[in-house]
């Protein structure tokens, strides 16, 4: 790669068109090309065989296609998968397929790193790295749904961008990345098959509402009281509950999408009763479900699991009020594949660096 070539997968279908003719060739070969990105997933020009040789070498000079790599894959007792993916040397990303009996998910990054510093999660220890480009998050989506399809024989079903990362902080190429995988000339999947996940930014929430996005929209929400949020949150000294909550109501008046709020259980932190009438009352602010997630241990046991009793006592009240409540166990802790410990701990032999196809 070189200062004059242009990464191809950033480019529009129309600017791509505009760049193909600069380079003197016909307007429909735009077409050809952008198929092969993102429909066929070509990591090279070379396999672009329906191109004519000169014209596959003429792109190579002027473009580049920003693949990732596989560099490490880990399957889990429960078959949960979890892939180390280098985006650039020295800069890996991970995302997990999470199978069960009724949905296939793939959980996915968006940047290299994170710059939030949520106290309970690993990817938070690490420093901001960059922003993972479209493509490069397409791509994890392309693997792990072959990954589903030949190894376990079922559909990817669903796609959460809950791995690495600040979506919302990667707007742009998290977007883009949505319509890739949603639009007929790539995976075709419906965007409510998508869930983009946040630890709350409220601009951005409204963002979403003015962009009238399709897909779902979780909150990271873990205390329904500024000063806990702000205690595990840092983001929340300039995102408080009540910015999110006007942001939030915005969102729904524009897109008429129902909220998720996701809620980790830490024992003798926010697992007491009173700490469910506190969610409670936030979540009166949105049409919303609840997600009651498992906390997963990362290496400074600064937190711990919340007791089984209390955890159904938290859904059973928060139920009695006529909220939507799930209780998500966790999957893939074994290789540290589970929420919350993404932090490029891979344990596996390396398997050979390769391209994904």
């Amino acid at each position: 790669m070189s200062a004059t070539q242009e990464n191809i997968r950033n480019l529009s279908l129309e600017e791509l068109t505009v760049s193909i003719e600069k380079i003197g060739e016909k307007r429909f070969r735009a077409k050809q090309i952008y198929e092969w990105l993102w429909k066929k997933n070509a990591a090279t020009f070379e396999e672009m065989s329906n191109l004519g040789k000169d014209f596959r070498s003429k792109l190579e000079q002027h473009f580049f296609i920003d693949h990732i790599q596989l560099e490490d894959q880990q399957i889990s007792s429960d078959k949960t998968i979890k892939c180390a993916f280098s985006v650039e040397q020295g800069k890996v990303v991970e995302g997990v397929l999470i199978p069960t009996t009724s949905r296939t998910t793939a959980c996915i990054s968006s940047q290299v790193g994170c710059s939030l510093s949520c106290t309970f999660c690993a990817t938070g220890r690490l420093k901001l790295m960059r922003n993972l480009t479209a493509g490069e998050i397409v791509d994890q989506v392309v693997y792990l749904k072959d990954q589903a399809e030949n190894r376990y024989n079922t559909p990817l079903t669903n796609i959460v961008y809950m791995g690495m990362g600040e979506p919302l902080l990667n707007y742009k190429n998290v977007l883009r990345s949505v319509e890739l995988i949603t639009g007929e000339d790539g995976l075709g999947m419906s965007p409510k098959r998508i869930t983009v996940s946040t630890a709350g930014i409220a601009k951005m929430i409204r963002k979403l509402g003015d962009d009238q996005v399709k897909f779902n929209l979780a909150l990271s929400l873990h205390a329904a009281n500024d000063k806990k949020r702000s205690e595990i949150m840092e983001i929340n000294d300039t995102n408080n509950l009540e910015a999110l909550a006007d942001a939030l109501r915005y969102f729904h008046e524009q897109t008429d999408s129902r909220v998720t709020f996701e809620y980790i259980i830490f024992k003798d932190f926010n697992d007491r009763i009173e700490d469910a009438q506190e969610l409670a009352s936030f979540a009166r602010c949105v049409p919303c479900k609840i997600n009651i997630i498992e906390y997963n241990p990362i290496d400074d046991g600064a937190f711990q699991q919340a007791d089984p009793q209390k955890v159904n006592a938290f859904a059973a009240y928060l139920e009695s009020k006529n909220l939507i409540v799930n209780v998500r166990r966790s999957r893939g802790k074994d290789i540290d594949a589970a929420c919350g410990q993404l932090a490029n701990k891979n344990k596996a032999l390396p398997l050979e660096g390769r391209i994904l196809k």
